[in-house]
């Protein structure tokens, strides 16, 4: 574990101190205790990684403005996955949001990782026991009949009518021969979007969901498909663990679940949906237990670097 002398020694370079909630992630990502963290994990890749998490940084105002720490968080957690977060590539996303700081009772903008349905194919190629994986929209005037009990699906995609999307199907078949479809009705996938959606709207679209609605439904489907039924590598279980949950973790080791999609501006009573996670009506701590040697930095190490930024013992 870094000590403070250490990290002092790491960042003794800057000139003066450094407001870490406005300009530090440039400093975090430039101090070799980070670069050693991010190359353990990444190897030669990490320079390249490190660059990208500050160009998506510098491109999206609303993530500038989140705190640094938990921006490099996630960007270790999608380096712990091997997944791209350029938004463009679709395979992961550093995303901001509102999240309660339970010591003053105020929110405050923190970063994210949301993995992509890219991300979740691509995470089950590595497992190499896939021989087959799909998910796709079934257009109006496609779809003939389900089955769930044989997970019988019949479709026609010659009879498409109109580019509306009246529902998702997934396939996958193993190695082994074992194979699972799957089927969700748009009104089934709108169901899971509003149970899980924090906002006082519960209908309201707002982020993602409104910019891309079926790359959203897409991940929901693919998620539940292969969460229950898919081959649980270690990669895969970090993905399902981690997605769409802040990795803050707290001086007792818990984990806080509590915050709000700030992309579209929204103030601090709004809610952001939470796909694949039930919401509670209040706050409440989630214990979580990381592995034995996660590379995520530890409670202690975050406040290290804290510490070391503003010259504090």
């Amino acid at each position: 574990m870094a000590t403070n002398n250490t990290l002092n020694q790491a960042l003794n370079t800057q000139p003066q101190k450094v407001n870490a909630k406005n300009a530090s992630i440039k400093v975090l990502l430039e101090s070799p205790t980070i670069q050693a963290k991010f190359q353990n994990v990444l190897k030669d890749k990490s320079s390249g990684f490190v660059s990208s998490v500050l160009n998506v940084v510098n491109s999206n105002g609303y993530l500038a403005d989140a705190q640094p720490m938990s921006i490099m968080t996630s960007a270790m957690v999608a380096a712990t996955l091997d997944l791209p977060i350029d938004p463009n590539l679709g395979y992961a996303y550093i995303v901001p949001f509102n999240a309660k700081n339970k010591e003053t009772g105020r929110y405050e903008k923190k970063a994210q990782l949301i993995i992509g349905y890219k991300g979740y194919i691509q995470l089950a190629q590595r497992s190499g026991q896939y021989h087959k994986l799909n998910v796709a929209p079934i257009p109006e005037g496609a779809f003939i009949s389900w089955d769930p009990l044989a997970e019988e699906l019949k479709y026609d995609f010659t009879k498409q009518i109109s580019d509306k999307v009246v529902g998702y199907a997934g396939y996958f078949e193993l190695l082994n021969g074992f194979t699972k479809t799957v089927y969700w009705t748009r009104d089934q996938v709108e169901a899971h979007r509003i149970a899980n959606n924090k906002a006082k709207d519960k209908r309201s679209l707002s982020g993602v969901w409104r910019d891309n609605y079926d790359a959203m439904a897409t991940k929901t489907v693919l998620r539940s498909m292969m969460g229950r039924w898919g081959i649980l590598s270690i990669e895969m279980q970090n993905a399902v663990s981690k997605d769409e949950r802040p990795q803050e973790l707290s001086d007792d080791g818990q984990l806080v679940e509590d915050r709000v999609d700030i992309t579209d501006g929204t103030t601090s009573d709004d809610i952001k949906e939470d796909e694949g996670i039930k919401p509670a009506t209040k706050a409440k701590k989630i214990t979580k237990k990381e592995p034995a040697k996660d590379p995520n930095l530890t409670s202690q190490e975050q406040q290290d670097i804290f510490n070391a930024i503003n010259d504090k013992k």
